[in-house]
């Protein structure tokens, strides 16, 4: 006799990368009785009921929460704000909220003044992802060993807090708890810059006059090759990123800039033993993410499949 799901429905609001890899890896591991999903898009929505990985496909975002007890919005952090208003009236008491959005300072602050004080709402981030979007994109295993943080506010229950955390860690996350503005400071310099920083190398590329579009492509060297993989990420979600946690990205573009400046003056001055420094200190920063298990030292990204563990019979 299978156990009872851990939440009897599951509403996921947008299916692109990360809803479709919660529905999939929550179906997998028995979590829901029911899952439930809506999306902007008429083409999306025909789409998820084409692919047969949901129970339901709705129309709206109202008609998703109804009954839900697990409400996810899987979209960009810029509509967070306006769901939770609309969606307000038809969460069911006792519902945990939650989100996936890669910023929480903003999303805590536009979803929260919307919900209603009968609902739980535990901001999350499931820091997982790749370079494709849609609802075509997601695959089970793609949160495991990867770290899920959830940034409830101060007076969150803790018993909701913990429910959520074991059903990200059913779906393969190591799972971290931290206050919404320290994640963003942290992720501004672990995630958001580093995409800043692969949009403007790929764009300069492609402007430059002496050295042409079909060159760049064929002589790629891994370096290239890897900032293109970021850069091809999804520019709604990543416009949205930027202008929400602005002030956090900002200071470490700030940094970068402070530390490009010292490599600048190395290069002019021919200074091989500060370029070495420099390259040795930051060698080791790769090795402690490999040895985490957050990477594995395999060349260009391939990392090998990972598997979900059967659920419980």
């Amino acid at each position: 006799m299978s156990p009872a799901p851990l939440f009897q429905r599951i509403a996921l609001i947008g299916f692109g990368l990360i809803g479709g890899s919660i529905a999939r890896a929550a179906r997998a591991q028995g979590l829901a009785g029911e899952i439930v999903v809506t999306a902007r898009s008429a083409a999306t929505r025909a789409r998820v009921r084409e692919l047969g990985v949901v129970d339901r496909v709705v129309d709206t975002s109202a008609e998703a929460v109804k009954d839900a007890d697990l409400v996810i919005l899987c979209i960009p952090v810029g509509a967070c704000g306006p769901v939770a208003q609309d969606i307000a009236p038809h969460l069911k008491a006792g519902a945990i909220v939650s989100d996936v959005g890669s910023v929480k300072g903003t999303v805590l602050r536009a979803m929260a003044p919307h919900l209603p004080n009968t609902v739980h709402f535990i901001p999350a981030h499931p820091v997982a992802g790749t370079e494709h979007s849609g609802p075509d994109s997601g695959f089970a295993e793609l949160f495991i060993n990867r770290w899920c943080i959830l940034t409830p506010p101060p007076d969150a229950d803790k018993a909701a807090v913990e429910k959520l955390a074991t059903f990200w860690r059913a779906l393969g996350a190591n799972v971290e708890i931290m206050a919404a503005d320290h994640h963003d400071l942290v992720l501004a310099v672990t995630s958001h810059l580093p995409h800043l920083i692969a949009y403007t190398i790929v764009g300069t590329a492609d402007e430059l006059e002496d050295v042409t579009q079909a060159e760049v492509l064929k002589f790629s060297a891994g370096g290239f090759r890897d900032f293109t993989r970021i850069a091809a990420s999804d520019p709604t979600m990543w416009r949205d990123v930027f202008l929400a946690n602005k002030d956090a990205v900002l200071e470490m573009l700030g940094a970068f800039q402070e530390d490009l400046s010292k490599l600048t003056r190395a290069i002019r001055r021919g200074d091989g033993e500060a370029l070495f420094d420099h390259f040795t200190r930051t060698r080791a920063i790769r090795r402690g993410i490999v040895s985490l298990g957050q990477e594995t030292a395999d060349p260009d990204f391939g990392r090998k499949p990972a598997h979900l563990p059967k659920k419980a019979d």
